[in-house]
């Protein structure tokens, strides 16, 4: 027996989806680098390409490149301001939540398939266990974003 027919079809097909999910974005940056134009090391000014030649770009003449760029608007003020953290908390329990109704998804899935017409003898408890799991999963989730409502925005980093 060889390794591939002891794994299951999905776990090959998850592990070839991650595989291509990390070189996709390789490939994208790759082929930016080599197409991008570059900086000219004698003057930093000067931007060429490599691809298209004589393409050259003068950027001393755009005294405004350093800038910070505001949806086409002149900046306003400095870059450093101070930010309340606390909405920061507000996206981090969406994103919690978010994950959690995720995982009710799933553990209406196994409900739905465990009370199915030809299910397996022992299928209803198999998932009477799972829903107990998320049950407890939820009851963390709720636990950390009780803590989190309580200390109403007093959170000091």
């Amino acid at each position: 027996m060889s390794g591939f027919e002891s794994v299951p079809a999905e776990y090959l097909s998850i592990g070839f989806l991650t595989i291509l999910g990390i070189i996709m974005p390789l490939t994208n940056f790759l082929i930016t680098w080599v197409v991008r134009p570059k900086v000219d090391p004698a003057r930093p000014h000067i931007t060429r390409s490599y691809l298209l030649e004589g393409y050259e770009r003068d950027h001393s003449l755009y005294p405004r490149r350093l800038t910070t760029f505001e949806c086409g608007s002149e900046p306003v003020g400095e870059a450093m301001i101070q930010f309340h953290f606390q909405y920061y908390w507000y996206a981090i329990i969406f994103l919690v939540f978010d994950v959690a109704f995720m995982f009710l998804v799933l553990g209406g899935m196994v409900a739905a398939d465990a009370t199915a017409p030809g299910a397996a003898p022992d299928a209803v408890a198999n998932a009477t266990g799972a829903l107990g799991v998320l049950a407890a999963f939820f009851i963390t989730i709720s636990a950390g974003v009780w803590y989190v409502f309580r200390k109403r925005g007093r959170i000091y980093i």
